[in-house]
């Protein structure tokens, strides 16, 4: 027979679960079912903040899916945030603009002394243009978990 913990998620719970991110027409982004178990610690960065305020509350043997629109997710795609980037400020950062295809990621140091990461999508005469929207912006997903554990 199978006990479970009467533990409930908050921030700094470590967390053994299955979980599937997916579009809703169910191409799967990532996936642990039919595999091993993530184990992770809420807060420590290793899910994202939006996913991780679904688990808040739950308990072990809870089952849910939700889907999450762009607002609920990874925000929606700002025009903001698609920057042209001159290659001046590329050679200062060590980036071989010759190398780069689009698609590309390439991380930045940000004025807040923390890094951020955009996309390459194209070279322009006067500079190189990326997209620094989450990848996952605008999108629509499904977010499925099962919690095994909560310690």
């Amino acid at each position: 027979m199978i006990h479970f913990s009467p533990f409930t998620i908050e921030r700094g719970s470590h967390v053994t679960l299955h979980y599937r991110l997916s579009f809703p027409e169910g191409a799967d982004i990532i996936n642990t079912f039919g595999h091993r178990p993530a184990t992770l610690l809420l807060g420590a960065g290793q899910l994202a903040p939006c996913l991780e305020d679904i688990l808040l509350g739950m308990k072990a043997g809870d089952h849910s899916a939700i889907q999450l629109t762009p607002e609920q997710a990874f925000g929606i795609r700002q025009a903001e945030r698609i920057v042209k980037v001159s290659r001046a400020t590329l050679d200062a950062h060590g980036v071989d603009t010759h190398a780069l295809a689009p698609g590309d990621r390439v991380e930045f140091n940000a004025p807040n002394s923390r890094r951020c990461a955009g996309m390459f999508q194209k070279y322009e005469k006067d500079g190189v243009v990326f997209d620094f929207n989450h990848p996952l912006a605008g999108q629509t997903l499904m977010f499925e978990v099962r919690v095994i554990a909560v310690l």
